[in-house]
């Protein structure tokens, strides 16, 4: 019965990935071609650097370089760092998504929906945090600084919105410094806005203690151990202060992406169980991350 009701547990294949690859490069577009490039907004990531590229190439060249090609070139040496430090399947669906994003962004007209600044800030960033964060969670990078994130992520455990903004603040001063001062607080505003979307979509980064009090603790901790690759803390002799009766005490650490197999662990286990979960724990020490590839 665990076993059945564990092999239902979502696992994306090459079809799945690539349809949301399609979804996140329909939806970059999007905010970029009627939100980022009708307002003046410059978008988070690689983007916004392609973004102040092809205004930069106009003034430089003489001619407008696409954003389409800028942000594709800009990627490239980043799929040598994913190649290397995250994972071979990882980079090749990460070449497609970009390819797929280029060209959504090529062949979707330009269109103004508003020229209120505010609004394409809030809705052009809106629109791209949920792309990005329903990419990552589906194992997919949009590309650019999402690489970088990641392998920073790994290395510090902060999450990967709030890395964003860090090295997003590069792309504020440089639309400040070479556009207006104006365009730098709405591009930040939609900074902001896509790096929180991406917080709340992209729940394998959220860690969470559980505190399970159990009767069965064989059972549970075999559950757990065979289907979720976490550790486990052992308190033996627990009482309750109602009946005095002897029950163990369980600490584990789970994602929230992890959560929903972890109930299912527990109502096949032990449905009496009293389970406690803490949310945005803070983890000192090695604590074992799904590989993206």
């Amino acid at each position: 019965m665990m076993k059945k009701k564990i092999e239902e547990w979502p696992h994306h294949d090459y079809a799945t990935r690539l349809s949301v690859a399609v979804v996140y490069a329909f939806l970059a577009a999007i905010a970029v071609n009627f939100f980022y490039q009708p307002g003046h907004i410059y978008s988070s990531g690689a983007t916004g650097f392609a973004q102040i590229l092809t205004t930069l190439s106009h003034r430089v060249v003489g001619f407008t370089v696409p954003v389409s090609i800028t942000l594709f070139l800009i990627n490239v040496p980043l799929f040598f760092l994913a190649w290397f430090k995250i994972g071979h399947k990882f980079t090749i669906f990460t070449f497609i998504t970009v390819f797929l994003t280029s060209f959504f962004i090529h062949i979707i007209p330009e269109t103004t929906l508003t020229k209120d600044p505010i609004i394409c800030a809030i809705f052009g960033g809106a629109i791209m945090g949920v792309g990005i964060g329903f990419a990552l969670k589906n194992g997919l990078s949009s590309g650019g600084l999402d690489i970088l994130s990641i392998t920073i992520r790994k290395r510090t455990g902060r999450s990967v919105g709030s890395i964003s903004i860090i090295f997003n603040v590069m792309i504020m001063l440089m639309a400040g410094i070479l556009f207006s001062w104006q365009y730098m607080f709405y591009s930040a505003l939609a900074i902001f806005m896509s790096g929180k979307l991406t917080d709340a979509l992209y729940t394998k980064q959220r860690k969470m203690q559980v505190m399970i009090v159990t009767k069965c603790p064989d059972r549970v901790i075999e559950g757990i151990q065979d289907q979720m690759r976490r550790g486990i803390t052992i308190i033996n002799e627990a009482e309750g202060a109602y009946k005095h009766d002897k029950q163990t005490v369980l600490f584990t650490v789970v994602t929230r992406f992890e959560l929903p197999m972890l109930e299912a662990i527990m109502r096949e286990t032990d449905p009496q169980a009293f389970v406690s979960i803490s949310e945005n724990v803070r983890i000192l020490g090695r604590f074992y991350e799904e590989t993206m590839d």
